[in-house]
């Protein structure tokens, strides 16, 4: 096992419990977040002993600090909670609004500023936020979740100037087919998405544990906003 403790916000289910099992993999410890203490600490435990967990809501950001007090010293901070939303003009539903401004936006820097004590003030410290596609490539009724993917941009870019030398990334998801999310939909749903792929393929839950972990680790990488979507915007 290394010596490296790495914190997974959103780490109970999808993409965040595969990124903590890679971590587990290489040989850290993991802590993962949820917002149900009991489910976080069942799923923590079907990880093995490197892992434990912490309940985190971090759309109610004046609760964050209290409930990361118990983590000690940080290596690594993964910041992939997040929330679908489909809120169209028409019918905008402002505390929905609300809700996902501030678990992205306001929740994300929180955490930051509440673990900034314990993270390890070294170029060998990552942070990686999770933004989406959606910033440049919206859809009807995406107007809440490209404006706040568009400030993890902004937000990427004020933490890895203040934080330095810890490092910190973005990561934004395409179409990620294999996700529970997209994996559930009806037979064909996804054919259109596919379609537009070079190589008729959609990026997996393997290629985003993969992009995160490069730079969660390479130590020449900071303040970049990496695309994994295997070139659907190119076609």
């Amino acid at each position: 096992m290394s010596d490296k403790t790495i914190v997974v916000v959103g780490g109970t289910s999808g993409i965040g419990v595969e990124i903590a099992k890679d971590c587990i993999a290489r040989g850290d410890r993991v802590v993962i977040t949820g917002r149900d203490q009991a489910r976080t600490e069942e799923i923590a435990a079907s990880l093995g002993p490197a892992a434990s967990g912490v309940a985190l809501d971090i759309s109610e950001p004046r609760t964050i600090a209290g409930q990361l007090a118990s983590i000690g010293p940080v290596n690594g901070l993964v910041l992939a909670a997040i929330e679908r939303d489909q809120n169209t003009i028409r019918d905008y539903d402002i505390e929905r609004a609300i809700r996902l401004v501030t678990l992205k936006l306001v929740g994300y820097t929180e955490t930051v500023h509440a673990l900034l004590d314990r993270l390890d003030p070294s170029v060998d410290t990552g942070i990686v936020l999770f933004g989406g596609r959606a910033k440049d490539l919206p859809y009807p009724g995406s107007t809440t979740v490209s404006s706040i993917n568009g400030g993890v941009m902004g937000l990427l870019n004020t933490l890895a100037l203040e934080l330095a030398p810890i490092r910190v990334n973005a990561l934004h998801p395409g179409i990620i087919g294999d996700s529970p999310f997209w994996a559930n939909k009806p037979e064909g749903v996804l054919d259109a998405y596919e379609s537009r792929t070079p190589g008729g393929k959609l990026a997996t839950m393997a290629d985003v544990v993969d992009a995160t972990q490069f730079l969660l680790r390479n130590r020449g990488v900071s303040a970049v906003n990496l695309y994994v979507d295997r070139g659907w915007a190119i076609t």
